[in-house]
Protein backbone atom coordinates (compact mmCIF):
# COMPACT_ATOMS: atom_id res chain seq x y z
CA UNK A 1 0.00 0.00 0.00
CA UNK A 2 3.07 2.19 0.91
CA UNK A 3 3.43 1.98 -2.88
CA UNK A 4 0.38 4.26 -4.00
CA UNK A 5 0.76 8.10 -4.98
CA UNK A 6 -0.80 10.47 -2.49
CA UNK A 7 -3.55 11.97 -4.02
CA UNK A 8 -4.10 15.65 -4.16
CA UNK A 9 -7.20 16.00 -3.40
CA UNK A 10 -8.77 13.63 -1.15
CA UNK A 11 -12.20 15.64 -1.35
CA UNK A 12 -14.93 16.25 -3.97
CA UNK A 13 -17.66 18.36 -3.55
CA UNK A 14 -20.45 18.80 -6.44
CA UNK A 15 -23.21 21.53 -5.75
CA UNK A 16 -26.70 19.65 -6.11
CA UNK A 17 -28.71 23.15 -5.68
CA UNK A 18 -28.59 25.80 -3.70
CA UNK A 19 -27.58 25.74 -0.42
CA UNK A 20 -27.18 21.57 -0.72
CA UNK A 21 -23.48 20.28 -1.39
CA UNK A 22 -22.76 16.72 -2.13
CA UNK A 23 -19.30 15.70 -0.45
CA UNK A 24 -17.73 12.18 -1.59
CA UNK A 25 -14.06 10.72 -0.96
CA UNK A 26 -13.02 9.66 -4.33
CA UNK A 27 -10.51 7.41 -4.25
CA UNK A 28 -12.47 4.99 -1.89
CA UNK A 29 -13.92 2.48 -2.52
CA UNK A 30 -17.20 2.90 -4.08
CA UNK A 31 -18.88 -0.01 -2.33
CA UNK A 32 -18.37 1.60 1.14
CA UNK A 33 -17.90 5.17 0.13
CA UNK A 34 -20.66 7.48 2.29
CA UNK A 35 -22.54 11.14 0.57
CA UNK A 36 -21.64 13.25 3.07
CA UNK A 37 -24.12 16.00 2.66
CA UNK A 38 -23.63 20.11 3.50
CA UNK A 39 -26.81 21.62 4.25
CA UNK A 40 -26.58 25.80 4.37
CA UNK A 41 -29.10 27.49 6.33
CA UNK A 42 -30.35 30.80 7.04
CA UNK A 43 -28.50 30.79 11.21
CA UNK A 44 -26.83 27.52 10.94
CA UNK A 45 -25.06 24.80 8.49
CA UNK A 46 -25.20 20.86 9.49
CA UNK A 47 -23.15 18.73 8.13
CA UNK A 48 -24.49 15.50 7.72
CA UNK A 49 -21.89 12.58 8.18
CA UNK A 50 -18.02 12.94 8.09
CA UNK A 51 -16.65 9.94 5.99
CA UNK A 52 -13.82 8.21 6.84
CA UNK A 53 -11.38 11.09 9.00
CA UNK A 54 -8.47 10.32 6.85
CA UNK A 55 -7.90 13.76 5.80
CA UNK A 56 -9.00 17.02 7.22
CA UNK A 57 -13.25 17.42 6.10
CA UNK A 58 -13.34 20.66 8.07
CA UNK A 59 -10.46 22.20 5.84
CA UNK A 60 -12.30 21.10 2.64
CA UNK A 61 -15.28 22.62 3.01
CA UNK A 62 -13.53 25.90 4.89
CA UNK A 63 -14.76 27.94 2.14
CA UNK A 64 -18.01 27.24 2.31
CA UNK A 65 -18.98 27.92 6.06
CA UNK A 66 -19.83 31.17 7.00
CA UNK A 67 -22.13 30.19 9.94
CA UNK A 68 -22.46 28.47 12.77
CA UNK A 69 -21.64 24.33 12.03
CA UNK A 70 -23.40 21.38 13.47
CA UNK A 71 -21.61 18.10 12.25
CA UNK A 72 -24.15 15.10 12.34
CA UNK A 73 -22.92 11.14 12.16
CA UNK A 74 -25.85 9.90 11.22
CA UNK A 75 -24.81 6.14 13.04
CA UNK A 76 -21.24 5.32 14.51
CA UNK A 77 -20.07 3.10 11.44
CA UNK A 78 -16.24 4.35 10.53
CA UNK A 79 -17.81 5.20 7.07
CA UNK A 80 -19.89 7.91 8.50
CA UNK A 81 -18.58 9.19 11.49
CA UNK A 82 -14.64 8.87 11.12
CA UNK A 83 -14.43 12.72 10.68
CA UNK A 84 -16.43 13.84 13.15
CA UNK A 85 -13.57 14.43 15.95
CA UNK A 86 -12.24 17.40 13.58
CA UNK A 87 -15.64 19.67 13.97
CA UNK A 88 -16.25 21.73 17.42
CA UNK A 89 -19.97 21.03 17.44
CA UNK A 90 -20.53 17.29 16.94
CA UNK A 91 -24.02 15.19 17.67
CA UNK A 92 -25.06 11.52 17.40
CA UNK A 93 -28.04 9.34 18.61
CA UNK A 94 -27.67 8.91 22.15
CA UNK A 95 -27.38 4.86 21.26
CA UNK A 96 -24.13 5.66 20.38
CA UNK A 97 -23.04 7.98 21.95
CA UNK A 98 -20.67 6.41 24.30
CA UNK A 99 -19.11 4.67 21.55
CA UNK A 100 -18.12 7.99 19.70
CA UNK A 101 -16.64 8.84 23.29
CA UNK A 102 -14.49 5.45 23.47
CA UNK A 103 -13.82 5.74 19.90
CA UNK A 104 -15.13 2.36 19.76
CA UNK A 105 -13.41 0.73 16.89
CA UNK A 106 -15.71 -2.72 16.88
CA UNK A 107 -19.18 -0.43 16.74
CA UNK A 108 -17.19 1.45 14.18
CA UNK A 109 -16.81 -1.98 12.13
CA UNK A 110 -13.19 -0.99 11.75
CA UNK A 111 -11.33 -3.58 13.47
CA UNK A 112 -8.87 -5.28 10.89
CA UNK A 113 -10.18 -8.34 12.01
CA UNK A 114 -13.99 -7.14 10.58
CA UNK A 115 -12.52 -6.97 7.26
CA UNK A 116 -14.10 -3.68 6.62
CA UNK A 117 -11.05 -1.45 6.11
CA UNK A 118 -8.61 -3.39 3.10
CA UNK A 119 -5.51 -1.72 1.58
CA UNK A 120 -7.03 -2.36 -1.48
CA UNK A 121 -10.19 0.17 -0.55
CA UNK A 122 -7.71 3.15 -0.94
CA UNK A 123 -6.71 3.85 -5.27
CA UNK A 124 -4.83 6.74 -3.79
CA UNK A 125 -3.52 7.26 0.14
CA UNK A 126 -4.69 10.71 2.05
CA UNK A 127 -1.48 11.63 2.96
CA UNK A 128 2.16 10.20 2.89
CA UNK A 129 2.51 7.28 5.21
CA UNK A 130 -0.92 6.43 5.51
CA UNK A 131 -1.56 2.80 6.18
CA UNK A 132 -4.74 0.71 6.65
CA UNK A 133 -3.18 -0.93 10.01
CA UNK A 134 -3.21 2.49 11.53
CA UNK A 135 -6.64 3.05 11.39
CA UNK A 136 -9.15 3.77 14.06
CA UNK A 137 -12.08 5.81 15.06
CA UNK A 138 -11.35 8.73 17.15
CA UNK A 139 -12.83 9.26 19.84
CA UNK A 140 -14.57 12.48 20.50
CA UNK A 141 -16.86 14.02 22.96
CA UNK A 142 -20.52 14.62 21.16
CA UNK A 143 -21.40 18.01 22.03
CA UNK A 144 -25.06 17.19 21.31
CA UNK A 145 -26.48 14.10 21.71
CA UNK A 146 -29.76 13.36 19.47
CA UNK A 147 -32.77 11.66 20.47
CA UNK A 148 -35.66 11.03 18.02
CA UNK A 149 -38.09 13.91 17.80
CA UNK A 150 -35.18 16.68 18.03
CA UNK A 151 -35.82 19.46 15.29
CA UNK A 152 -32.99 21.08 14.12
CA UNK A 153 -33.55 25.09 13.56
CA UNK A 154 -31.74 26.27 10.61
CA UNK A 155 -33.68 29.94 10.37
CA UNK A 156 -35.44 28.96 7.07
CA UNK A 157 -35.91 25.30 7.25
CA UNK A 158 -36.24 22.58 10.12
CA UNK A 159 -35.41 19.31 9.83
CA UNK A 160 -36.74 16.72 12.36
CA UNK A 161 -34.38 13.52 13.79
CA UNK A 162 -36.00 10.50 13.18
CA UNK A 163 -34.42 7.44 15.49
CA UNK A 164 -34.62 4.60 12.57
CA UNK A 165 -32.73 1.44 13.92
CA UNK A 166 -32.05 -1.73 12.22
CA UNK A 167 -28.67 -1.46 10.36
CA UNK A 168 -27.33 -0.30 14.09
CA UNK A 169 -28.76 0.66 17.19
CA UNK A 170 -28.13 4.62 16.68
CA UNK A 171 -29.45 4.76 12.63
CA UNK A 172 -30.71 8.21 12.67
CA UNK A 173 -32.45 10.27 9.51
CA UNK A 174 -33.06 14.07 8.87
CA UNK A 175 -36.72 14.78 7.45
CA UNK A 176 -37.64 18.09 6.76
CA UNK A 177 -42.10 17.71 6.43
CA UNK A 178 -42.20 21.30 4.46
CA UNK A 179 -40.05 19.93 0.84
CA UNK A 180 -40.74 16.10 2.30
CA UNK A 181 -37.06 15.52 1.94
CA UNK A 182 -34.97 12.61 3.76
CA UNK A 183 -31.32 12.27 4.67
CA UNK A 184 -31.26 9.18 5.01
CA UNK A 185 -27.88 7.87 6.34
CA UNK A 186 -27.52 3.92 6.38
CA UNK A 187 -31.26 3.28 6.99
CA UNK A 188 -32.36 3.54 3.36
CA UNK A 189 -30.35 3.42 0.12
CA UNK A 190 -30.48 2.22 -3.47
CA UNK A 191 -28.28 -0.83 -3.52
CA UNK A 192 -27.37 -3.56 -1.03
CA UNK A 193 -28.85 -3.29 2.59
CA UNK A 194 -26.51 -4.47 5.66
CA UNK A 195 -28.84 -5.88 8.21
CA UNK A 196 -26.58 -9.35 9.14
CA UNK A 197 -23.56 -7.13 10.76
CA UNK A 198 -23.24 -7.60 14.66
CA UNK A 199 -25.03 -4.25 15.71
CA UNK A 200 -27.68 -5.15 12.93
CA UNK A 201 -31.45 -6.66 13.92
CA UNK A 202 -33.89 -7.23 11.09
CA UNK A 203 -37.19 -7.55 13.25
CA UNK A 204 -36.30 -3.61 13.87
CA UNK A 205 -35.30 -2.99 10.61
CA UNK A 206 -38.49 -4.20 9.18
CA UNK A 207 -40.60 -2.49 11.82
CA UNK A 208 -38.39 0.94 10.71
CA UNK A 209 -39.29 0.54 7.24
CA UNK A 210 -42.88 -0.15 8.05
CA UNK A 211 -42.56 3.28 10.12
CA UNK A 212 -41.11 4.39 6.77
CA UNK A 213 -43.63 3.86 4.83
CA UNK A 214 -46.26 6.00 6.39
CA UNK A 215 -44.01 8.60 5.64
CA UNK A 216 -44.67 11.84 3.23
CA UNK A 217 -41.16 11.13 1.42
CA UNK A 218 -40.38 13.19 -2.18
CA UNK A 219 -36.82 13.08 -2.24
CA UNK A 220 -34.21 10.46 -0.51
CA UNK A 221 -30.70 11.75 -0.07
CA UNK A 222 -28.85 8.75 0.98
CA UNK A 223 -25.53 7.67 2.92
CA UNK A 224 -24.28 6.01 -0.08
CA UNK A 225 -24.90 5.86 -4.21
CA UNK A 226 -27.42 8.27 -5.77
CA UNK A 227 -30.37 10.37 -4.89
CA UNK A 228 -33.91 8.77 -5.60
CA UNK A 229 -37.27 9.67 -5.27
CA UNK A 230 -41.11 8.81 -3.98
CA UNK A 231 -41.59 5.86 -6.07
CA UNK A 232 -38.02 4.02 -6.11
CA UNK A 233 -38.13 4.91 -2.20
CA UNK A 234 -41.49 2.79 -1.74
CA UNK A 235 -40.15 -0.19 -3.90
CA UNK A 236 -36.74 -0.51 -2.20
CA UNK A 237 -38.84 -0.81 1.03
CA UNK A 238 -40.97 -3.12 -0.42
CA UNK A 239 -38.46 -5.24 -1.99
CA UNK A 240 -36.76 -5.61 1.38
CA UNK A 241 -40.04 -6.64 3.75
CA UNK A 242 -41.20 -9.07 1.02
CA UNK A 243 -37.89 -10.77 1.43
CA UNK A 244 -37.45 -10.69 5.12
CA UNK A 245 -40.69 -11.72 5.77
CA UNK A 246 -40.83 -15.26 3.88
CA UNK A 247 -42.04 -18.14 6.50
CA UNK A 248 -39.11 -18.95 8.68
CA UNK A 249 -36.99 -15.34 8.50
CA UNK A 250 -36.60 -13.90 11.65
CA UNK A 251 -39.13 -11.24 11.97
CA UNK A 252 -42.23 -13.71 11.68
CA UNK A 253 -40.33 -15.91 13.89
CA UNK A 254 -40.48 -13.15 16.58
CA UNK A 255 -43.77 -12.38 15.78
CA UNK A 256 -45.32 -15.59 16.43
CA UNK A 257 -43.31 -16.03 19.95
CA UNK A 258 -45.25 -12.78 20.56
CA UNK A 259 -48.12 -13.42 23.87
Amino acid sequence: MCNKPVCEHWFSTQRVRDNLYLITEPHYYAYNRANLWLIKGQTQDLLVDTGLGVASLRQHIAALIDKPLLAIASHIHFDHAGGLYEFDQRAIHASEAEALRRGDDYEALCLPEQGWVQPDHFDLLPHAGFTVEQYTLRETEPTRVLQEGDVLDLGNRALEVLHLPGHSAGCIALYDPASQELFSGDVIYDGELLDELHCSHIPTYTATYERLQQLPVETVYPGHYAIFGQERYHQIMQDYLERRRQPGCPIDLARSARP
